[in-house]
């Protein structure tokens, strides 16, 4: 049973994912347009599913200067797509991501401007604010984005993962809160975020105290990724697949979903319970909810209906 599941998922994925990604190759070669991006491959493999691809495989996805300023640009375009309702987020390559490229980025922190401390320690706040934007971009994107990691997620790829909503990984994926090893504190979201991944507090302070490396089997344990599959293949086709499922229910109710979650997250339960009402007082008021309804009467998928774009 598992060998069969196995084949049609790969077979979904070639026929969805891969046609996307040949899209933007050959706009790229053939002298069209070409992606604005020179760390990141976006496509569309399938309907209101934008794939979003770090893309620098020869220098093992490392955060390059650029990388910071365009994952902003581009997910602040995804939030106002109305043709989007869910991201997958990948890599290329061998491994998801070796986290900072530190060649590229010491000039940025070690060498900062200012006349006086005062002056240098305000240029270095705005330096590491701007970072720290890179991340929680995502997480304020009102899509949800599901990540798929394998091979290694060292530094910064742990700070991106924990602004994601799903995440999942392959069975040789392994994690790594590296920033103690370089001499300092993780500082764009790695410690805010991973303590409320993770349930054990423990066990944060212990990852991010030792810098250890953290397996794909005790990353599901954990709570830091919730399913974990053979190889990339199989992952991809899982990861548009969820992503085609969750693109097919009501955009109103998708996003307004994942908004209140973040919210509920970092509030009391009575705030969180206000912020609902004061949200689903007017989208309560959509046509969604009511074409939903009429597809469970006649027990259809949500998939069947039309929702209008948001």
């Amino acid at each position: 049973m598992l060998s069969v599941f196995v084949r049609s998922a790969l077979t979904k994925y070639r026929r969805s994912w891969l046609p996307g990604q040949a899209v933007v190759r050959a706009m790229s070669s053939s002298g069209g347009a070409v992606s604005p991006y020179t760390t990141l491959a976006v496509s569309h493999p399938t309907e209101c599913v934008t794939h979003v691809e770090l893309h620098r495989p020869e220098k093992r996805n490392a955060m390059n200067r650029a990388f910071w300023s365009e994952m902003v640009e581009c997910f602040n375009e995804i939030a106002g797509d109305p043709n989007c309702r869910v991201v997958v987020f990948s890599a290329a390559g061998k491994v998801f991501t070796a986290g900072i490229d530190l060649m590229d980025m010491a000039g940025d922190v070690l060498n900062p401007e200012g006349d006086d401390t005062a002056r240098v320690a305000w240029n270095v706040r705005k330096v590491i604010a701007k970072y720290q934007e890179t991340f929680s971009v995502i997480e304020k994107c009102p899509k949800p984005v599901v990540v798929a990691v394998h091979g290694a997620c060292v530094g910064g790829g742990v700070d991106l993962i924990t602004a994601c909503d799903i995440r999942l990984c392959t069975q040789d994926a392994w994690f790594q809160v590296k920033e103690v090893d370089i001499g300092l504190a993780a500082d764009v979201g790695t410690l805010q975020r991973l303590p409320k991944v993770i349930g054990s507090r423990s066990l944060v302070n212990e990852l991010a105290l030792t810098a250890r490396k953290m397996f794909a089997d005790e990353a599901k344990s954990s709570g830091l990724v919730s399913r974990v599959f053979a190889d990339k293949e199989a992952m991809m086709a899982a990861a548009l697949e969820m992503a085609g499922e969750i693109a097919g229910r009501s955009p109103v109710a998708v996003q307004g979903t994942k908004i209140n979650l973040v919210y509920s997250r970092d509030h009391s339960v009575a705030e969180g319970l206000d912020y609902m009402a004061t949200w689903n007082m007017s989208m309560l008021q959509t046509q969604d909810v009511m074409k939903s309804a009429q597809a469970a009467m006649e027990k259809k998928s949500p998939k069947t209906i039309a929702f209008s774009k948001l």
